[in-house]
């Protein structure tokens, strides 16, 4: 009796540790190449060593005569194999329920037509850049950008092809600016970026260069009579600066509009910098 509990034990074992690596795998599977991935492929081949060695040790002492002392190294095999199957189980499910949070915070984060930040996340962390340029005098530029006639695609070719016109453009956006900056949709047509540790110059460039990319871009569009069309579409975009001045965060958000508001009334189809606009009025007073 003792003989064939100590044998059910090993070979219990053996086929929990077998189950073990179906989790394994999927967790491999979910991981992207490199260290972390390579550890898990690790902990795969110390779990088949574990199965060679349980088999080895039921085959030496598959006929020897089994006591009651003897129970405790099959034992500690069956709950050393639950506790390899209770742990990979759980690693899977903390992976699942972490890449579920993460999904849901993307989520919370994006706006779902354009694919960059929401506004949520932009007065958030157009909060945080302000106060670390006050703690640290550090420069910072927001950059408020607006398609040019937007209205116009919408009631020509229709509101789906507003929102492809809307995702395409948040893909540019992102291809322009640069990996410190946020981009994020502001409302509407209008998008806004946060340029830290940015002079109103180096925001100037930076924002030219978006108009010029933008304005260079052909939107390939279907019609409702399933023919393909190019579009384009200009911006106008408002810049303004941090300055002795402006240290509030709404304060920037309102020079900028102003800045954009210069740029339709200019003509559309460029940028006007907040500084421009005083530079202007100061040369008419004179």
């Amino acid at each position: 009796m003792l003989n064939i509990l100590a044998k059910g034990l090993v070979i219990v074992g053996v086929c929990i540790l077998g189950f073990a690596l179906i989790p394994v795998r999927q967790l491999i599977a979910q991981l992207p190449p490199g260290s972390m991935r390579r550890r898990w492929y690790v902990l795969t081949a110390l779990i088949f060593l574990f199965i060679v060695g349980y088999l080895g040790f039921a085959v030496t002492f598959w006929s020897q005569q089994t006591t009651w002392p003897d129970i405790v190294v099959p034992s500690i095999f069956f709950l050393g194999a639950g506790f390899v199957w209770l742990t990979v189980t759980l690693s899977l499910q903390t992976a699942a329920d972490l890449g579920r949070l993460l999904l849901l915070e993307h989520e919370n984060i994006t706006d779902p037509v354009v694919g960059i930040f929401n506004r949520r996340y932009l007065n958030r962390r157009l909060d945080e850049e302000s106060a670390r340029a006050r703690r640290y005098n550090l420069p910072l530029a927001v950059l408020l950008i607006d398609i040019d006639r937007f209205k116009l695609i919408n009631d020509t070719y229709g509101h789906q092809v507003g929102d492809v016109v809307l995702n395409n453009l948040g893909d540019l956006l992102l291809q322009a600016i640069r990996p410190s900056d946020i981009a994020a949709r502001y409302g509407g047509e209008e998008m806004f970026i946060i340029a830290p540790n940015t002079t109103s110059d180096s925001a100037g460039v930076l924002a030219e260069r978006i108009r010029q990319h933008i304005e260079a871009h052909r939107f390939i569009v279907m019609e409702e009579s399933d023919k393909t069309q190019e579009i384009s579409i200009t911006v106008s975009i408002g810049v303004a600066s941090r300055s002795q001045k402006t240290t509030d965060s709404r304060l920037l958000i309102n020079n900028a509009d102003e800045a954009l508001y210069c740029a339709k009334r200019e003509g559309r189809n460029r940028v006007v910098t907040y500084s421009d606009i005083g530079r202007k009025f100061a040369s008419k007073v004179k």
